[in-house]
């Protein structure tokens, strides 16, 4: 299995495949200091429109991170046994209804259920430059 990338506005199907299965994801933002944050998160990859999503609360680290060096570089990944992919990405916090809604309907989508309710929930939109993967 070699490594590979991917064009992220349009993978092969493989890769869009294993993107479709429920795995639980790390993403990767940067500190003040530099170091990195990695956390486990879900994650949505909706390639049509260069996007990855991720559903959170407007208080935690990520989205602090995020909030502190708007549009900084950010990545997200999933692995399984040797399959892996990760998307990198110019991140931004939405907080706009409409925008949370349709995160939360592609997370009830990709992982069978919806999230538990929050009334504090931003997505963190990842504006995709990158993908690759081995699998």
């Amino acid at each position: 299995m070699a490594s590979y990338s991917v064009d992220p506005g349009d993978p092969d199907a493989s890769y869009l495949s294993f993107w479709r299965e429920k795995h639980l994801c790390t993403l990767t933002t940067l500190r003040l200091d530099g170091t990195p944050h990695v956390v486990p998160v879900a994650v949505t990859y909706d390639p049509g429109a260069r996007l990855a999503r991720v559903v959170a609360s407007s208080t935690s680290a990520k989205v602090r991170h995020v909030l502190a060096s708007e549009g900084a570089a950010v990545a997200v990944c999933q692995v399984d046994g040797r399959r892996w992919a990760t998307l990198e990405g110019r991140a931004v916090v939405r907080g706009e209804p409409e925008r949370v809604a349709e995160a939360e309907r592609r997370y009830a989508e990709r992982y069978g259920r919806t999230p538990r309710p929050n009334p504090s929930r931003v997505v963190i939109e990842i504006a995709l430059t990158r993908a690759m993967g081995r699998g």
